[in-house]
């Protein structure tokens, strides 16, 4: 039986503790406003909305900036949510850490994807 007290405790995790926590809320702030200022240009905007609208939304130098911070801000916002999942309900450590190794090239994928969506590269 594993003792959870005194000098023999089993320590397990990571503990990010508060930053990760606010991390998770800075970022979800940031996210919020993006989608605030972003209705606001759709709802403002005269005529139908279609292609020509929506390009010239993201044409401007900060609201492309803005958009790729926010971006940045979910990516990370999402790997800590992820990270915190597997290293809770994955056991096995090669498994675990397999996980994270994909998760990881695959939210920097996302990233470079971004960086030429936005910026036409």
């Amino acid at each position: 039986m594993a003792v959870n007290y005194g000098s023999k405790r089993v320590v397990v995790g990571a503990h990010y503790g508060l930053r990760d926590w606010l991390a998770q809320r800075v970022t979800a702030v940031l996210m919020a406003l993006f989608t605030v200022v972003l209705l606001a240009q759709v709802l403002l905007s005269k005529g139908p909305i279609g292609y020509d609208k929506w390009a010239g939304i993201f044409s401007t130098q900060w609201m492309k900036f803005l958009t790729f911070a926010v971006i940045i801000a979910m990516l990370y916002h999402v790997w800590v949510g992820v990270r915190d999942i597997w290293m809770d309900y994955i056991k096995p450590v090669s498994i675990r850490l397999s996980l994270q190794v994909f998760s990881i090239v695959w939210l920097v994928g996302c990233a470079g994807w971004a960086i030429q969506v936005l910026w036409r590269l």
